[in-house]
């Protein structure tokens, strides 16, 4: 269920996958190489947007943004290539966490959506179309779930993070995250045979 679940989240991610050379392209990018940041902007940022739809609707796009400040403003400092996912998802859950907060503090009335966020730049095929249809339904739905469940499944499979990641970002034990992992699958599981989604 989760490789399924992986591959219709992430099957509309079209971005570069950095692998091997992520060590050196870290480096560079501490070094202030604006290309080599991009990279890492343009490898993490389809699944940072996914995470953060989930875990906080409104202005998905703004809390993005603040993360990728921060991100700017300590990647000279951080150590541990091989946690910069993890370290970038626990700045974009606290930043996520702020925003609601503020939001909270200063309600507003939403104003109506004009639709420019789903226009399309480029034209695209019929297959990138149904792969994103397919991708928005499975993000609907993995929203259904209860906000803890849904941020622990986000966490795991479009973030890719391991359990202990997962339970440090979180504030969770690794086996509290595995348990709600294991009731969120279940659950979704249960709704996609329903629904014949998956």
């Amino acid at each position: 269920m989760m490789l399924q679940l992986r591959r219709a989240v992430c099957r509309a991610d079209t971005g570069p996958v950095i692998g091997a050379d992520f060590a050196a392209l870290l480096a560079q990018a501490q070094g202030r190489d604006e290309e080599a940041f991009a990279r890492l902007y343009r490898d993490a940022q389809p699944a940072l947007l996914r995470y953060l739809k989930v875990i906080a609707p409104q202005g998905a796009e703004d809390v993005a943004g603040e993360t990728w400040l921060h991100v700017v403003t300590g990647l000279a400092g951080f150590t541990g290539e091989e946690a910069f996912r993890a370290w970038l998802f626990t700045i974009a859950r606290h930043r996520a966490v702020d925003a609601g907060r503020a939001r909270e503090r200063r309600r507003s009335v939403p104003l109506a959506d004009g639709g420019t966020g789903d226009r399309l730049t480029a034209p695209d095929t019929a297959d990138v179309v149904l792969e994103r249809a397919t991708t928005r339904a499975t993000l609907t739905l993995i929203s259904t779930l209860p906000r803890d469940q849904a941020e622990i499944i986000m966490l795991r499979v479009v973030a890719g993070l391991d359990t202990h990641a997962v339970a440090r970002i979180v504030g969770k034990s690794p086996g509290a995250v595995r348990v709600a992992a294991h009731r969120a699958l279940r659950r979704l599981a249960a709704v996609a045979d329903r629904a014949g989604a998956l």
